[in-house]
């Protein structure tokens, strides 16, 4: 079977990459001609475990090729999967630019039958658009063939997106034909054959399925978020709250952790995507209105911890930062908490030294300037500060050397913003230590 992936960002890369170890003939496409070069050398522009080597592997068996044209291989394939960038609007929208630049695409240069899925995260009725969009490019060439869309949402955790990929809990396909169901049933059939879950439903509810997820996730993070806050006040240990609740089967353990705000590519986009679908057809997301407050509020709790141990004096502190990607396995910075804490930090003065082992040179291209220090290791990072601030929970920072760190910092003065350390250790070597929740 051939397909073609339109996007080699995190989505495309990913899913081209993973269809082709399995067997799939697949051509990569993306208009980025740098880009594009570098795939084909085995250059990969975005950090995730194992992609590399899987790329390099499928790239040399010529299961996996790269191109800027997507109509020189149009002919060749059966399924086009269009996972381009749906990045917010002004208004918090999703931007279908892209995604309809190649549903036109498609249009004005199809010849036979093919099924064109969206990949991209995509508000509900986008098929809707695809369709008018591929079908009006081919009313005006005055051509009469037949095509299929279907909406395909990805699921993947940065990080551990391979896995998640080749494993998945679910794989959810929207479709609106016989035809479209079987040619998906064909493409997933090596899942079946593992039985792993291939969920058909209608086109709707597939673009649904997928902000309704992460909004989901996004709303328990929030939540325990507000809870943690609320412990601080009353005097209980957010700690024992969440297992005590994570014990109940109907709610379970999973995304129930404290800490400085979410982040990244899709929670952030996707619960602004969905209050502003609801707002267009005149309802009110009064949930995630609340799990969107709380999330922009939390970015700031590490600094505001900062303020209060110095008693608001923090103008000329040096502050360390370990960590600066949204999440552990990424270099990904989109929406992370430390950009707000970097911002908030300089405008009160402070220098500040960073840390992070996969998100540096991204977080060059992000703060402009020399206003920042970017340390050589975990360590380098704390010399003479007044502060440590965790903002990421590598799995490197975990069990750092305490006697190590006491001799290199100013102040010792721990700020956990994913409460992965143990007050007592830290307070038996004579270090301050704050977290999220207690």
């Amino acid at each position: 079977m051939k397909i073609a992936i339109v996007g080699t960002g995190y989505v495309g890369l990913v899913t081209g990459t993973c269809f082709a170890e399995i067997g799939v003939d697949v051509t990569c496409v993306d208009v980025d001609q740098k880009k594009i070069e570098s795939l084909k050398n085995g250059i990969i522009p975005i950090y995730e475990p194992g992609l590399e080597e899987m790329v390099v592997r499928n790239a040399k068996e010529k299961r996996l090729k790269f191109t800027t044209s997507l109509e020189s291989c149009l002919d060749d394939v059966d399924v086009v999967f269009s996972a381009v960038g749906t990045p917010p609007d002004e208004d918090g929208s999703a931007d279908l630019h892209y995604v309809l630049e190649v549903a036109r695409t498609i249009g004005k240069n199809m010849k036979r039958y093919v099924l064109v899925v969206t990949k991209s995260t995509v508000p509900v009725g986008t098929a809707k658009k695809v369709r008018a969009a591929i079908q009006d490019e081919l009313d005006k060439r005055k051509f009469q063939i037949e095509f299929d869309v279907a909406s395909n949402p990805e699921f993947l955790k940065e990080g551990s997106a391979i896995s998640d990929f080749m494993s998945p809990d679910r794989v959810v396909v929207g479709v609106e034909s016989e035809r479209a169901e079987k040619v998906m049933s064909k493409l997933y059939k090596p899942f079946l054959l593992n039985n792993f879950r291939v969920i058909f439903m209608d086109i709707s509810s597939a673009e649904m399925t997928k902000y309704a997820a992460n909004s989901m996730l996004a709303t328990r993070i929030s939540f325990m978020n507000d809870i943690a806050n609320l412990c601080e006040l009353v005097g209980a240990d957010v700690n024992m709250v969440r297992s005590g609740i994570g014990s109940d089967t109907r709610i379970g353990r999973k995304f129930l952790y404290p800490g400085c705000g979410y982040g990244g590519s899709c929670f952030p986009k996707d619960v602004k995507a969905l209050i502003k679908t609801a707002e267009k057809k005149g309802y009110s997301m009064r949930v995630l209105k609340a799990v969107e407050e709380v999330n922009e509020l939390q970015k700031s709790t590490l600094f505001e911890k900062l303020k209060k141990h110095f008693n608001g004096d923090i103008k000329g502190k040096i502050i360390a930062l370990w960590g600066l990607a949204f999440k552990p396995e990424t270099d990904d910075m989109r929406e992370a908490p430390s950009l707000v804490l970097i911002d908030l930090l300089l405008k009160a003065g402070c220098n500040v030294r960073v840390y992070d082992p996969a998100a540096m040179d991204e977080a060059k291209r992000r703060v402009v300037g020399e206003c920042i220090y970017y340390a050589q290791d975990m360590y380098d990072a704390l010399l003479d500060a007044d502060a440590l601030l965790l903002v990421t929970e590598w799995k490197q920072f975990r069990l750092p050397a305490w006697g190590v760190i006491k001799k290199t910092m100013r102040t010792c003065v721990v700020i956990d913003g994913r409460n992965i350390y143990d007050k007592n250790e830290l307070q038996a070597v004579g270090i301050s230590y704050y977290c999220i929740g207690k």
